[in-house]
């Protein structure tokens, strides 16, 4: 494409490029092409302006020629990106002794003072880079204007300038020059730009905002930017000049019919009905909500600008789906216009950014949301605040599988430790609960039930603080909220992103609650189901308790056998929730310590529960005690070596089913083995659960059928996999742990120094947070490959926290995965972020 040349008018068919002259440029372009009444214009592309930097002009005569004689113009930037910003607008190019005689005769002598005072500020201080302080002055008059040319003599020892292209020249050269300062240069790569990203400008004829008639300048849309609902909102000054003069005052309008006062619609009736026509035709024609910069003059109406409005998540779906169901954009194209993780604002409430904080401690981000309430420091008080009905954040030094219940009953969760995939962050998120782990200058007291932060103040239980897990915040008491905005609007993009998206997207779902959100958020089934949590409610815990202290397998079977009616409810109401969709149930995963109390206080009261001497108790608890139990006895290794609890779930699990199918529910349940490393581990249990499901058949005379699939979390099984195929219908990467032993890195306590090693470049993200394509994705296809190369047909998941982030659905995709699965409040964001891809993908099938 050849090169622009050194400045173009703005015409239909002139070679205006958002690539070559800017956003504002381009955007101006269409405008006239829409038959808009905009001035004339002037665009300056970059490479012209990139040579005013180095004191190269353009034909600066010939520019103001294209004004006809005499003219007063502005110059605005016209960056590629107006997110990258740039230096600000400068009217009244051109004003001089002269003009202002003239217009002190065609406006009066108030104005013309005006005009010509702000001029001279204007250029003293962002051409000349003068003092400001010399020329703060706002009331105009002959005197002032005297004492601001001769300010401006003294501060550069010349006068000031007279000549209009004199004015040009030195103002286009200080905004380029503006453009290429350093400061400038970092702000923006900060936002994005690319180092040499370049800057247009564009010179337009000045439209006064001033005269006899109503005369003023303002800004109008026709959505709201924090709703998007359609509405006309905007301001207006009487006798104002550009959005600078849009500050309020006593000459400022209502838009529309206001009992309050006057207003635009009522004072000048043909220009709002002719703006009102004109932000339909941009709507439609530029297929955008926009928002337009217009000037009045003696009743005729001038646009200088229009942009595109700004915009929060809510108001970016709400307008999205209303220009798709308008039939101005397709579906596909509204749903590329939300990022998926803007959902996060709509699916929990969030501080309102408008309201004051008062921050006591900072960590990280690990579940989005924002709530309120009283601290407690541990699960029964939190489960007593919940019982009187009063919200409660629970405070930790770390969450454990005991904290499960305290976390269902708190509103919020802070924790001193913690990274993005420890216990609190993964539960929080599973739960839609908001936290805060790993908050750095938080110091915990528990026998005080007080925690000290950073500046020196000490917050007790019983204070109130605010949980804002969207920006890793605690503040000190209530704050303003937002709610959340699952609208009709969100509904139907969440329904045209199921409809475009090629991947699957199940939902990580362990109570009936979860499973509930999951249906509610379109979920295509639950992908992973620890029945793990089910075990800790205060019943099932002593029942559990005395399995563990059981001395033979028949005494465990009997303790279990009172386990299995609960199981066996719990996966009937799952699958009655789920109406037959899959779900995927993994077998139990922990180490059995984690069920026993670690403290003296506990022990006793344990001894006492089950009629046993303390010492009995504290033996057993050291025997089960390991050096690093998230590598011991827990998983399949557990399933083979005390084999009665597999078989108490198998059984729940199948006569739930024949219950579901009695009801009318079709469900084949997938069952799946957790930690496994080798392919006879799966043989065994594989044999119990086939002898399990033949009882059950026998003992129901019913007909079921199911899957048995393998969570692939350690490398060997990753490497194993084409053997362990053999059996194993699905296999299921569980990438929390994956990432874990690949990396030997404890996800619980990476957090303490993941900061400095991204920082320094040593991982380039935190691989918990984000996918390790380079290492643990590698696994996975190797995994993956293997094993459809023993088995064609079986089905490919990923279960772990890394299932919900967009960047690493693009990798499962790209590796054939069927399907990703996440805590239910990230399958909005995983579904979105799945059609992204798909509508991206020039290769896919849609």
């Amino acid at each position: 494409m050849t090169a622009p040349e050194p400045y173009a008018r703005i015409t239909p068919t002139a070679d205006i490029r958002n690539s070559a002259h800017g956003g504002r440029a381009k955007c101006l372009q269409r405008l006239v092409r829409l038959d808009m009444p905009v001035p004339a214009t002037v665009a300056l592309p970059f490479g012209t302006v990139r040579k005013l930097a180095m004191g190269h002009a353009p034909d600066v005569p010939a520019i103001l020629a294209e004004f006809g004689d005499g003219p007063l113009v502005s110059v605005r930037p016209s960056s590629e990106d107006p997110d990258w910003g740039g230096p600000g607008a400068i009217l009244n190019i051109g004003m001089n002794q002269t003009r202002h005689a003239a217009l002190t005769d065609e406006l009066g002598q108030e104005a013309a003072d005006t005009l010509y005072l702000r001029f001279i500020q204007t250029f003293a201080v962002h051409v000349a880079r003068l003092d400001p302080d010399e020329f703060s002055t706002t009331r105009a008059s002959a005197s002032t204007i005297a004492q601001a040319l001769k300010a401006f003599e003294d501060e550069t020892d010349d006068l000031f300038p007279q000549d209009p292209v004199t004015q040009l020249t030195q103002v286009l050269r200080a905004m380029a020059q503006a453009w290429e300062g350093t400061t400038a240069r970092l702000l923006r790569q900060a936002k994005g730009a690319p180092a040499d990203a370049g800057l247009g400008l564009v010179v337009q004829e000045m439209a006064m905002g001033l005269g006899p008639g109503e005369s003023g300048s303002g800004v109008i849309q026709f959505a709201n930017s924090a709703t998007g609902q359609r509405q006309i909102v905007g301001r207006y000054l009487s006798k104002g000049q550009g959005r600078a003069s849009l500050t309020g005052g006593s000459a400022e309008l209502f838009m529309t019919r206001d009992p309050r006062g006057p207003s635009l619609e009522e004072r000048s009736p043909e220009a709002f009905a002719q703006l009102c026509a004109l932000g339909d035709k941009a709507r439609v024609r530029l297929r955008e909500e926009m928002q337009i910069e217009f000037t009045i003059e003696n009743g005729g109406l001038k646009v200088l600008d229009a942009v595109r409005i700004a915009r929060n998540a809510r108001a970016a779906v709400r307008i999205a789906v209303d220009l798709a169901q308008d039939g101005v954009i397709e579906r596909d194209d509204a749903l590329l216009r939300v990022q998926p993780r803007a959902l996060t604002e709509l699916l929990h409430k969030q501080v309102d950014p408008r309201g004051s904080r008062d921050r006591v401690a900072l960590g990280i981000a690990a579940s989005p949301g924002a709530a309120a309430g009283k601290v407690v420091f541990s699960s029964a008080a939190a489960q007593a605040s919940a019982a009187r009905g009063e919200a409660c954040i629970l405070v930790r030094r770390e969450t454990t599988p005991e904290d499960i219940r305290g976390m269902h009953a708190a509103a919020g969760v802070l924790t001193e430790r913690g990274g993005m995939t420890s216990h609190a962050a993964v539960i929080a998120r599973g739960l839609g609960l908001p936290a805060v782990v790993g908050a750095s200058g938080l110091v915990l007291n528990r026998r005080d039930k007080s925690f000290r932060v950073a500046d020196g103040r000490v917050i007790r239980e019983g204070d109130v603080i605010t949980v804002d897990g969207t920006s890793g915040e605690a503040l000190a008491g209530t704050v303003d909220m937002l709610e959340p905005a699952l609208d009709d609007a969100f509904q139907a993009l969440l329904e045209w992103a199921e409809d475009a998206c090629d991947i699957g997207v199940r939902a990580n779902a362990d109570t009936p609650e979860d499973a509930k959100n999951a249906r509610m958020f379109g979920a295509d089934g639950i992908g992973l189901c620890r029945t793990e949590h089910m075990f800790f409610e205060e019943d099932r815990l002593t029942v559990m308790r005395e399995m563990i202290f059981a001395n033979t397998a028949q005494d465990r079977a009997a303790a279990l056998e009172q386990l299995l009616p609960m199981q066996r409810v719990d996966f009937t109401r799952l699958f009655d929730i789920m109406q037959g969709s899959p779900v995927c149930i993994r077998l139990f995963d922990p180490p059995l310590h984690e069920f026993l109390p670690h403290d003296r206080e506990g022990m006793r009261e344990l001894a006492t529960a089950l009629d046993l001497p303390l010492s009995d108790v504290t033996r057993r608890i050291d025997a089960l005690t390991e050096f690093n139990p998230m590598l011991g006895m827990r998983g399949v290794r557990l399933g083979i070596t005390v084999p009665e609890i597999y078989d108490m779930q198998a059984r729940a699990i199948f006569e739930a089913t024949i219950t579901a199918q009695r009801n009318g529910i079709i469900v084949v349940p997938e069952i799946m083995i957790p930690l496994v490393s080798a392919k006879r581990e799966v043989e065994l249990v594989k044999s119990r659960i086939d002898a399990v499901a033949a009882a059950v058949r026998t003992a129901e005379a019913a007909e079921f059928d199911y899957r048995l699939g393998v969570m692939v979390e350690t490398p060997r099984a990753a490497l194993r996999s084409g053997e362990i195929a053999h059996h194993a219908s699905f296999l299921s990467f569980g990438t929390n742990d994956l990432t874990q032993m690949t990396y030997g890195l404890s996800r619980d306590d990476a957090g303490r120094f993941m900061g400095p090693y991204v920082q320094q470049e040593v991982f380039p993200e935190d691989p918990f947070h984000s996918l390790d394509v380079e290492g643990v994705g590698e696994l996975l296809e190797i995994g993956s490959d293997r094993g459809r190369k023993t088995r064609p047909d079986v089905v490919l998941s990923v279960c772990g926290e890394h299932g919900g982030n967009p960047e690493s659905i693009a990798f499962c995709r790209n590796a054939g995965f069927n399907y990703v699965s996440c805590s239910p409040f990230r399958v909005p964001i995983a579904r979105l972020a799945a059609a992204h891809h798909a509508l991206n993908d020039p290769n896919a099938d849609m």
